[in-house]
């Protein structure tokens, strides 16, 4: 790093933010020229937010680094830098949006209807407390997160050092956080979309009229309510491949007995019908709710129009049900990148040859097993932004296929 590194950071975010925000204004009909001024500024702000803090270390190349690559810090600086700038230019252009799009002249009576405050004091005094509670126990340990993943630090380590961003370039030459990436994606693929084909089946039959319906419908949503580690310890019993319940009917059929625990092709599959049997309870209960809410006279005219059973299902249910689909979309996609470590834990320990070492499992491996809180905080960021990049992209992505109806 030179002493010119910070000037010309801050000069490309003021170019960026001129050009940005000067764009924005012009489209939404304000003066070009306030909007390049002010992105001047807060381009300056968004390029430094992250790298003032790291004393602009990915430009400088450390001494006696473990992995190196070259131009892999300035990447990663590059990468932060654009971080930052679309933290502080977008909320201002989103803002911008919402000014011109609103209503310029509102009806003073609208100010004091039942229902509303008069002033701001009064809802920022009713929001203190879970403000408070958020900002001690969500945000500070969040902020401290990022703090120790620019740390080399140990538990119970009495110094630490300052190593900038080596806790997360070298996830990119490490091959089993390579393996540990693939694994996560198949197992989270497998649980969500077997065991969402599987839930709306069980929830079509379940919602038929039946004897016993409620009953029925009660014991399908209970295994909801078992922990992850309760589910290990049942699938424990049916997967062990010494003395298991599955094993044992294999045996008496004559059929060869299966590694479940102990066969890297076998175990992450009993990672995924463990995980599947855990959320399908949830699954089903949204399921039966949204085929309550489906249209009969819809599927009656299908009838009529010559449509069999399967065309209605189909053509009429599933688009009317594609709102909880998308919402379960979502909730089983985070439940497989995080709830899963208790079975895993478990049922394979990870294992066998780590075939079922997830990323959140080797977030535990590495920071509470190994006491290393500098790499574990950085796997668990790398985790968060995966999670939320494949959120946004399936928002992205199912926006336009999604029926909300009339």
């Amino acid at each position: 790093m030179t002493d010119s590194t910070p000037l010309l950071i801050a000069l490309a975010g003021a170019l960026i933010g001129a050009l940005f925000l000067g764009w924005t204004f012009r489209r939404l009909g304000y003066r070009m020229e306030v909007g390049g001024l002010i992105g001047v500024v807060a381009g300056a702000v968004g390029a430094l937010l992250f790298m003032a803090p790291l004393n602009y270390c990915m430009f400088m190349p450390e001494e006696g680094a473990l992995y190196t690559i070259d131009g892999i810090d300035i990447a990663f600086g590059l990468v932060l830098i654009g971080i930052g700038l679309a933290i502080v230019l977008l909320p201002l252009a989103a803002f911008m949006r919402w000014r011109a799009n609103r209503h310029i002249h509102v009806d003073a009576s609208l100010a004091t209807q039942q229902g509303s405050f008069r002033g701001f004091l009064m809802p920022i005094l009713l929001l203190a407390p879970t403000l408070i509670i958020l900002a001690l126990f969500l945000y500070y340990p969040s902020l401290d997160t990022v703090r120790l993943s620019t740390l080399l630090s140990r538990l119970g380590a009495r110094r630490t050092a300052f190593v900038c961003v080596d806790n997360f370039t070298s996830l990119v030459v490490d091959p089993d956080y390579i393996r540990s990436i693939g694994i996560t994606i198949f197992i989270s693929l497998a649980v969500v979309i077997i065991g969402l084909v599987l839930s709306l089946l069980i929830a079509t039959m379940a919602y038929q009229p039946i004897a016993g319906a409620r009953i029925y419908r009660t014991l399908l949503i209970w295994p909801y309510a078992v922990s992850p580690v309760v589910a290990g310890i049942i699938f424990l019993l049916l997967f062990n491949p010494a003395g298991g319940i599955i094993n044992y009917f294999l045996k008496n059929l004559g059929l060869p007995s299966i590694g479940w625990l102990n066969d890297p092709v076998y175990a992450p599959w009993a990672v995924i019908i463990a995980s599947i049997w855990k959320s399908m309870g949830f699954n089903i209960l949204f399921y039966i709710a949204g085929l309550q809410n489906v249209p009969k006279d819809l599927q009656e005219s299908a009838s009529i129009d010559g449509a069999n059973v399967f065309q209605r299902f189909w053509y009429v249910v599933i688009p009317l049900l594609s709102p909880i689909t998308f919402f379960l979309v979502i909730t089983n996609l985070t439940y497989a990148f995080f709830e899963t470590f208790g079975t895993i834990d478990y049922l394979t320990g990870g294992g066998p040859l780590k075939s079922t070492t997830t990323l959140m499992y080797r977030v535990y491996e590495v920071g509470v097993v190994n006491n290393d809180l500098g790499k574990g905080a950085a796997q668990s960021i790398v985790l968060f932004l995966m999670v939320v990049g494949l959120t946004v992209l399936q928002f992205r992505s199912s926006e336009r296929r999604v029926t909300y109806g009339a």
